[in-house]
């Protein structure tokens, strides 16, 4: 079969290649604590990814995102956020983050910071003081606290579950010790939820924005965009809640993130994000906005990054097509025939510190299933196999145009740790579920930096909060750096062609294959993703650019396999 370039059909528009720098940027996710730590005591740091900042520059990246570095009890890595200003001691002070921004901007890369408004921690002073005070006072109108159902308020105000498993409720001792009032947590319950149709939680969150702008952050990721305003009256729901990121519940039931449910998607939030947009523009530099919305369908999602509200919203309806043609070609349509509409890039996203990597999620007998977490006792993932489609599948995020986030790891080809052992396990997800969840953790385990150094180089002495398994020794940095063929060459090359063939603003025009083959040109770039068993022949003329596949010889694109290729 031959890949031939004719009957053509133009999806996307090619964008202006000077645009501001968020339509076009590739963002790299740092994990704050498994990222680099400086000072062994097994947590990664700010100073540790100051120092490795030169990495990012020789991967050839253009911005970093970081996770929560907040004041934080840690009851969930971090989003459960007890002071917004302030840096926790785990990580650093604030003149670490300071001169983390100060080289970053230095080195040419722009630092987008993680916003936690859908809640606070409940060791945050808000929340203190709402315990302390009487039902209706002005401290608890700044959380959803509501009285009980039932002859004493024994029963919670409706019947909502959490993401993270168990009810959504908890009930408070009040001050006299009498069982009181009941507050919303959608999460855990040391993160109750805000209630934003208080006007006091609007001006703190834009006086928040305001503090870290005048430091010099360059954009947000705002968590659970989707989730700050709740359907007037609470009302009970009978559908079923899924897990954070999205995956199927154990039940199999359907996901909760389209309009019907009453806690996310409401068109309140859109108040909040075009207030917000006022303030981000109010100062230079093109500062951006970025939502986590797992939101269905995909013209919904596209009111999120309208003109006048955020300017990039992830596409996990990309994220969970999985290694499927029809449904991978069937989002990009959407997601371009979306947010061309309302002039937005779309941005990309494989994986994430919520999800499954998708070098193991790949390698599934089902590459569309996203189990959270994977453990001893679940399916193994066909490792080989996994980091095969997943490196197929970079490619492919990377010749689309639009922006594009990675991973912190993914440019390793780092697999899940799918044999962490339960009791090692910290996320609430997998204590609340009983278990029946494995969890987040197995994708956040500190990065190997080095072959023969203490935790693999990410710590001066060995001290890792999550171990790492034995076998990533071949995927440390220095193990793969320089080395023709290697994950992280193989994405070093592919930042550079993509910057210099200018795919990010390029336009996209589907080209006739079999079903089981993804074709399209972007400008002059011939791109193939083979994801069947058969082999495809590039057209006469085409010259190879780049491969997945590091055994790529002539003309023949293998299974499970990206190509770019230059057309005459």
């Amino acid at each position: 079969m031959t890949a031939t370039p004719a009957r053509e059909r133009t999806v996307h528009q090619a964008d202006a290649v000077d645009g501001p720098w968020w339509r076009h940027a590739v963002i790299y996710q740092v994990y704050p604590r498994s990222f680099a730590d400086s000072d062994g005591d097994g947590i990664g740091d700010l100073p540790g990814i100051t120092a490795r900042l030169d990495h990012l520059v020789d991967l050839g990246v253009d911005a970093l995102w970081l996770s929560p570095f907040y004041v934080s009890p840690q009851a969930d890595a971090g989003y459960d956020v007890a002071d917004y200003r302030d840096v926790d001691p785990v990580f650093g002070t604030l003149d670490d983050i300071d001169a983390l921004l100060d080289k970053a901007h230095r080195l040419g890369l722009r630092v987008v910071v993680d916003l936690v408004p859908n809640h606070t921690s409940d060791e945050h002073l808000w929340f203190a003081a709402a315990r302390a005070a009487a039902p209706g006072s002005p401290e608890r109108a700044r959380y959803l606290f509501r009285d009980g159902r039932g002859r004493h308020g024994e029963l919670p105000p409706n019947n909502w579950t959490s993401m993270f498993g168990g009810p959504a409720w908890t009930r408070i001792t009040e001050a006299d010790g009498r069982p009181g009032q009941w507050y919303l947590h959608l999460f855990d319950t040391k993160q109750p939820d805000l209630d934003w149709s208080n006007p006091q939680v609007r001006t703190e969150f834009e006086d928040v924005l305001r503090f870290w702008l005048d430091r010099g952050v360059d954009g947000f990721r705002v968590d659970v965009a989707h989730g700050l305003v709740k359907a007037d009256g609470l009302p009970d729901w009978a559908g079923v809640v899924t897990m954070i990121d999205g995956s199927d519940p154990v039940d199999g039931g359907a996901a909760p993130h389209g309009r019907t449910s009453p806690m996310f998607d409401q068109d309140g939030v859109h108040e909040v994000y075009r207030a917000w947009r006022t303030v981000l523009d109010s100062y230079p530099g093109d500062r951006a906005m970025v939502a986590e919305a797992w939101v269905e369908p995909l013209e919904r999602l596209a009111r999120y990054v309208r003109p006048d509200e955020m300017h990039q919203a992830f596409n996990f309806s990309f994220l969970s097509a999985g290694w499927d043609p029809a449904a991978l070609r069937s989002v990009i349509d959407r997601s371009f025939a979306a947010n061309d509409t309302v002039g937005a890039p779309t941005t990309w996203v494989l994986s994430n510190h919520d999800v499954v990597r998708h070098a193991s999620r790949l390698g599934l007998s089902d590459p569309t299933r996203r189990p959270n977490g994977i453990g001893d006792g679940d399916e193994q993932p066909d490792a080989e196999l996994g980091l095969r489609r997943a490196r197929a599948a970079s490619l492919l995020v990377l010749a689309l145009p639009g922006s594009a986030y990675l991973y912190q790891g993914e440019e390793l080809g780092l697999p899940e740790h799918t044999a962490l052992p339960d009791e090692l396990r910290q996320d609430p997800t997998y204590t609340r579920s009983g278990g029946a969840e494995r969890g987040r953790d197995g994708c956040r385990v500190p990065l190997p930096w080095q072959q023969d150094a203490p935790a693999f180089g990410f710590s001066p002495n060995g001290a890792s909060w999550l171990p790492q398994p034995a076998g990533w020794r071949e995927f440390t940095v220095d193990a793969q750096r320089g080395r023709p063929g290697s994950t992280y060459e193989t994405y070093r090359s592919a930042l550079r062609l993509r910057r210099q063939h200018q795919l990010a603003a390029g336009d996209l025009t589907w080209l006739p294959s079999d079903p089981e083959v993804l074709t399209f040109t972007n400008g002059r770039v011939l791109v193939v993703t083979t994801m069947g068993s058969a082999a495809v022949q590039l057209p006469p003329g085409a010259r190879v650019l780049i491969s997945s596949d590091t055994s790529q010889t002539g003309d023949v694109v293998a299974p499970d396999t990206t190509v770019w290729a230059l057309l005459d």
